[in-house]
């Protein structure tokens, strides 16, 4: 067996980034891979503009008592084209255009309006209230690539000027789940078939991590149906099969592989659950990860292995999950020899520093654990007792979303 460090290290080296461009327009852009820098074609903002509701006046003039004439009007979208002189003002809007010869901004508060004159009647202070030309960014202001398109820089390249944007096309991802036993969701008819959950996990995963699954029909457990299969994802940037990937006679995922060209890159890692992972590329250097068919196991090697290859095809760099630390709400006995990630959830979630409870069943069967899980405790093998309060690393399964909703 090797760690789950050299499993990553070698499933990297079978990744080739997908080097496909596609061009879409920014509302279909969230969540994508730029692929070529954005580049600014104006300045932002493009004039010098009010930062607050007033009147726009010399600096000379704006003065405590002032009394200032004025001579026009400007609104976001509606400027004045009068120059401001010596005892001139204009009534100015938040955003809009800063007159010529204007250079500060009296606040309305600090004036009072009447007959077509303005008394300035307080201190105007030091800040001018002005926005100046491009103090944002400029005309050839660079975004650049190989970053996920969040919210935010959307907003930021539309302020651009920019209407579309060069992106990696996403992975395109067959998933093969194996086994005579196995039925799809709403189709189960016998007493002894399994529901095959792995899949509609594993597809929501990818989704989740830029991919796009492709779930292919259940292979039987024979070479002939794995092999027809593995023929039918080889347009696939990565194959992900489930089950099959053990050491019994009806585990045949190896085997097929093999018959057809695969190379085996490894095979059983220590890590708990999820031993039986494997990797392997074929002879065109097309990748394939054999997942163990248990449902957590399969879940919780997505997120060690699979997660961090695709952000590897996505151009996002070579990157394991990050972890990070929280105190144990309870205690926990000493650790095996394989590094162990244990279902957890955060206890008194609403504190500050909430702690981590392990929970007491870790099965790598029970869906149900994992669906209520927060993180996964990672525990190295030959960890020692820890107790309540102790430190652990750990790996966040939540989304921001699941956050945001928490607090509320």
């Amino acid at each position: 067996m090797i760690t789950t460090e050299e499993a990553l290290r070698r499933l990297f080296h079978l990744i080739r980034p997908i080097d496909d461009i596609e061009t879409v327009p920014l509302i279909e852009a969230v969540g994508r891979v730029l692929a070529k820098p954005v580049v600014s074609n104006r300045n932002q903002p493009p004039f010098a503009v009010s930062a607050m509701d007033g009147f726009a006046v010399r600096d000379g003039d704006a003065v405590k008592d002032a009394c200032l004439e004025i001579i026009g009007e400007s609104a976001a979208g509606r400027g004045c084209n009068q120059t401001v002189r010596a005892g001139q003002a204009v009534r100015i809007f938040t955003g809009a255009p800063v007159p010529s010869g204007a250079d500060r901004i009296v606040l309305q508060e600090d004036a009072r309006m009447e007959d077509g004159e303005v008394t300035i009647t307080g201190a105007p202070g030091s800040t001018p209230h002005i926005r100046a030309t491009g103090i944002d960014f400029c005309v050839g202001a660079e975004i650049p690539p190989r970053q996920i398109l969040k919210a935010d820089l959307i907003s930021l390249i539309a302020a651009m000027n920019v209407a579309t944007v060069d992106i990696v096309r996403r992975p395109e991802v067959a998933i093969i789940a194996t086994g005579n036993e196995l039925r799809m969701p709403g189709h189960s008819s016998g007493a002894d078939d399994i529901i095959a959950s792995s899949i509609f996990g594993l597809a929501a995963l990818l989704k989740l991590a830029g991919a796009v699954p492709h779930i292919l029909p259940i292979a039987q457990d024979n070479l002939s149906s794995l092999q027809n299969c593995l023929e039918m994802a080889h347009a696939a940037d990565l194959i992900v099969t489930l089950g099959g990937a053990s050491v019994g006679d009806h585990d045949l995922v190896i085997p097929a592989a093999r018959e057809m060209g695969f190379e085996l890159a490894f095979h059983k890692v220590a890590m708990r659950p999820g031993k039986p992972v494997f990797a392997a590329s074929s002879r065109n250097g097309q990748p394939l990860v054999g997942l163990p068919g248990n449902p957590v196991s399969a879940m919780v090697c997505s997120r060690i292995l699979l997660w961090p290859a695709i952000g590897a095809l996505r151009h996002l760099g070579q990157h394991p999950v990050q972890k990070r630390k929280a105190r144990l709400a309870t205690a926990v006995t000493s650790n095996g020899p394989r590094e162990h990630f244990m279902r957890a959830a955060w206890q008194h979630r609403r504190t500050s520093d909430p702690p981590l409870e392990i929970f007491g069943q870790q099965d790598s069967s029970l869906v149900s654990v994992m669906a209520q899980a927060d993180a996964l405790v990672v525990r190295p093998p030959f960890d020692p007792d820890r107790a309540a309060g102790d430190w652990v690393e750990y790996i966040d399964l939540r989304s921001p979303l699941d956050t945001y909703y928490e607090q509320l």
